[in-house]
Parts: structure tokens; C-alpha cells; sequence
């Protein structure tokens, strides 16, 4: 399928920029079969470079994208190319880091490699290839009051991509983590989308964006700084690198997969229970968790209650329960003393009785360990919780979503102050 090219924008050194003529509001992005070191001091042509650089960040942008990350990325076009919403970029670079090594130790005499950072530590450098891309203040940025489609960077545009960053850092942490790799270090750009106006990730995520060390070993490292350490470029040095290189694009296709599927099967006293259980399976859906709904009381068929029990227990997926019991709930707590497994009770509240109802899930027997979430909104995100602590995906729809909140917020704020000024 090809594309009807407009203009080209802008030209770097790995990739160039063009015009969709058929699509307003997108642009091609062509990876270049170009490795380059030391603001491209070094520069070596390394052949199928611009398909491996496209596959990783293609997959990349799309493990950000199903998480809830605002991306420009639209789709892969072709081998060496990918479409993405047009942007104003922001001449940033935005490093953030969990071991130091590399350029923050020889700024930061004293401090050994492989110091691990908690919080994670950021940083900011103002892309200046004439001046080698010199570290940048928050207040620099701040009073070099920047101004992309119309938007100006201010404290809290500045705010929004010092959490974004942490918030991707932390997505892709966790899902080269599953791989048994530590993700070191690395660096994104942010544009603003000039249809929408919104800060979005933008730029590429690729092999030359970050540090990789298998098993959390320097010595094993996959990524650009395998090309920079290089004493000499020969052919044989350049098909080792090349050869990283693809190892990190066959891997990260390895971090669209589930880890570990589990699922929540929501049990409910009575079919007037429908609209309530809905709630949770739709939030449910939300994190791309299946869920069930199942009609059994405890009270009057608790023979058919743990018979439904056993079923879920016997076919080996990890299950969360959730027991949806109005009046007395007599489900979960009977639920939680027969299964190993984790019990949410998420009763369906009234008002006139539900201040006394409400005890028949909070008191219960020693010996039985369910929770109590009121809202089913809340519940199907706790049980999303207990499934992110062994699957990265359902952990990054979680952490994108904590981001997206804040960030709203902060938009909400900046909105309120602008109309009372």
C-alpha cells in the first residue's frame, strides 16, 4: 500500500519527516539505514538498520498506546515506515533514569555506577546540536517560554511531561522486566499535536533511546552504546551490533504478550443484581481482564454455590471472586471461607437499609480474609490490581491511568485559573 507523499518537513539523522497528501493532520515517518554516535562524530551506514529501528519502535509506541499513553503514533505503514499525527515538537529531550551510568556519572563525580535511583531520577537537555545538547534547568525551560501550535510551555505543560516521562519509564520498565531485563536509563521527546493541541509522546522509542542490560549486567548490554564504545568500526564489530539490534527487535514483540491471564468471575444473589454486576464488568473490560456473571445465593442453594466455586477452582486460571449480595450478604463471606482464592464483596447499597446492611460484609468469623469495595467501578480496578502484581499489562492500563487522571486535573486547574484571571 503507498502512501501519496507531500512535502518533506524535517530530515535528521536517522529519519525523515513527510507530508501525507491524502490524510491531513498525519505525517510519514522513514527510518534511514543510518547509525550515528557523539552527535554524529561517528556515522556508519548499517544495513536494514531503518526496518529493525521501525519494528521496535512500531511495537513499543503500540504497548504505550494499549496502555492509555497519549502517543502520536497511528499505525505502521511499511517495512521501514510509520504513520503518526503531525506534531510541533519540543526541542527536549526528557532522560529519566533507575541506575546511573554513562554521561551522570562524569557530571556527577563520586557516585558509582550502577547507583539505583527511587524515585527515579530526571533530567532535561535542550536539543542543541551545536552546542551538544547542553543539560537544561526546569526554570530554563520555564523562561525560554516556548511557544508550539499555539501552545505555550509553562509550569504546567512542563508538570505534564516531567510525570509522563516517569509514568512511561515505568510501562516499559516493567514490561522489558518480564524479558528479565533491566531497562537502565532513557530518553523521549514530547510534540504538542497540532489538531488537538495536546502534549502527546511523540518522536521514537528505539534501540538508540535507552540502555538495556539482560539480568541487570552491563557486560550483556543490547542497545546504541554497544555502536558508541566501538574502538574501531569493522565489519565484523558492525554485524555485533546489527545483531543487538534485531535481538531487541524479536524481543519487544515479547512485551505485547499477557503474561498471566486471569479472570473475574462476579457472583450475584439474586438477577435484580444485573445492572450492578454490568458496572463491574464493563470496568473489568477496561483493563482487558474477562469477566463472569454467575446468579447464586448462598442462602438458598448454598449446595449450587460451591458447586459454582469448585468449577472456577478446578480449570486452573488464577480468578478473583466478586460477591454482589443485597440485604444480608451471605455469599461472600461463604465464598471466602471455602476458597483460597481473593473475595471482593461489592454489595449493592440502598438507602434506607443499607447503613445496617452494610455489616453483614465488614463483621465477619476470624478465618475469613475478603475485602469490602462499595463501588463497582473500584472493585473491578482493585481486582485489576491483584492481576498487575504478575501481568504488565493490566500493571500499565493501571499506572496510564493513574498518569491520564493527574494530568487532567492539572488541566482542570490551569483551565479554572485561566477564567478567573
Amino acid at each position: 500500500l503507498s502512501l501519496k507523499l507531500g512535502q518533506k518537513l524535517n530530515e535528521g539523522k536517522t529519519k525523515q519527516i513527510f507530508e501525507l497528501a491524502d490524510e491531513p493532520g498525519h505525517v510519514l515517518v522513514q527510518s534511514k539505514d543510518q547509525i550515528t554516535a557523539g552527535n554524529a562524530a561517528r556515522k556508519d551506514q548499517m544495513e536494514g538498520k531503518a526496518a529493525i529501528a521501525n519494528r521496535t519502535t512500531s511495537c513499543v509506541f503500540k504497548l504505550l498506546q494499549e496502555a492509555g499513553i497519549k502517543t502520536a503514533f497511528v499505525r505502521q505503514q511499511s517495512e521501514k515506515a510509520f504513520v503518526a499525527a503531525r506534531c510541533e515538537m519540543i526541542p527536549i529531550e526528557w532522560v529519566c533514569r533507575r541506575v546511573a551510568t554513562g554521561s551522570f556519572l562524569k557530571r556527577n563525580p563520586g557516585v558509582k555506577e550502577g547507583y539505583r535511583f527511587y524515585p527515579l531520577k530526571m533530567e532535561m537537555f535542550f536539543k542543541d546540536d551545536a552546542n551538544n545538547d547542553p543539560q537544561w534547568s526546569e526554570e530554563q525551560l520555564l523562561e525560554t517560554k516556548l511557544s508550539l501550535a499555539g501552545l505555550t510551555i509553562g509550569r504546567c505543560e512542563v508538570d505534564i511531561m516531567n510525570r509522563s516521562t516517569v509514568a512511561i519509564f515505568e510501562v516499559l520498565e516493567r514490561a522489558w522486566a518480564t524479558q528479565n531485563c533491566t531497562l537502565v536509563d532513557m530518553k523521549i521527546e514530547f510534540g504538542v499535536n497540532v489538531s488537538t493541541k495536546e502534549i502527546v509522546l511523540a518522536d521514537v522509542i528505539d534501540n538508540d533511546s535507552w540502555r538495556l542490560w539482560p539480568a541487570g549486567d552491563r557486560s550483556q548490554q543490547k542497545d546504541k552504546q554497544v555502536y558508541r564504545d566501538l574502538k574501531e568500526v569493522t565489519p565484523e564489530a558492525m554485524q555485533m551490533v546489527k545483531r543487538n539490534f534485531e535481538w531487541v527487535s524479536e524481543s519487544v514483540k515479547r512485551l505485547l504478550e499477557p503474561q498471566a491471564s486471569g479472570r473475574v468471575v462476579v457472583l450475584m444473589g439474586s438477577i435484580s443484581d444485573t445492572a450492578h454486576c454490568e458496572k463491574i464488568r464493563k470496568a473489568c473490560g477496561s483493563y482487558g481482564i474477562p469477566c463472569e456473571l454467575r446468579v447464586t445465593s448462598a442462602h438458598k442453594g448454598p449446595d449450587e454455590t460451591l458447586r459454582i466455586k469448585a468449577e472456577y477452582e478446578g480449570d486452573g486460571v488464577p480468578t478473583v471472586f466478586v460477591a454482589v449480595a443485597g440485604r444480608s450478604n451471605g455469599l461472600g463471606p461463604v465464598m471466602s471461607g471455602n476458597t483460597v482464592y481473593p473475595v471482593i464483596n461489592c454489595p449493592p447499597i440502598t438507602p434506607n437499609w443499607g447503613a445496617q446492611d452494610i455489616w453483614s460484609s465488614l463483621r465477619m468469623p476470624s478465618g475469613l480474609g475478603c475485602s469490602t469495595v462499595l463501588s463497582p467501578e473500584a472493585a473491578a480496578q482493585f481486582a485489576a490490581q491483584i492481576f498487575g502484581l504478575s501481568d504488565h499489562l493490566v500493571w500499565s492500563k493501571l499506572r496510564a491511568s493513574m498518569l491520564n487522571t493527574w494530568v487532567s486535573l492539572k488541566q482542570a486547574d490551569k483551565k479554572l485559573q485561566a477564567c478567573s484571571l
